[in-house]
């Protein structure tokens, strides 16, 4: 399967993993922690969308050619923030959903956008040679773990 055919199987896997989350109603917390964690996925998301340029979006991960490497804000902390905000997002209300399904949905979300981030990732080591010294001080998910 070619790159760009996987990464839209990769990108659909999450967005039906996630449709079933909100159909059956795990996907948005109750608890205040689980809220705190969704809250600061948001926020988290918005710094990384208005440090990217909101142009950036797209359903297979080969970024526009007109894309640049950025490096600053919360880059600088991990090299895929936005879909580290996902994750979190997603994560903290199948914790306050716990059931067999919302684990199942949540595995397939972070399945899905970890082949995105690996998809990218090549494709970003292919556009811009600086790419691998980024990648060598910055995490891709967890600042200096992971």
């Amino acid at each position: 399967m070619s790159p760009k055919l996987l990464s839209i199987f990769a990108f659909g896997l999450s967005v039906a993993a996630l449709a079933v989350l909100v159909l059956t109603k795990s996907l948005l917390a109750n608890e205040p922690v689980a809220i705190a964690v969704q809250v600061a996925a948001i926020l988290f998301f918005l710094w990384a969308r208005l440090t990217m340029g909101w142009r950036s979006f797209h359903a297979t991960a080969n970024p526009l050619e007109s894309a640049r490497l950025v490096t600053t804000g919360p880059y600088g902390l991990v090299r895929h923030p936005i879909y580290v905000a996902l994750w979190a997002f997603a994560w903290a209300g199948v914790a306050d959903h716990l059931s067999m399904l919302s684990a199942a949905m949540g595995i397939l979300v972070a399945a899905g956008l970890l082949a995105r981030m690996v998809l990218e990732e090549d494709f970003l080591l292919s556009r811009f040679p600086e790419y691998a010294a980024y990648a060598k001080r910055t995490k891709r998910i967890v600042p200096f773990v992971i």
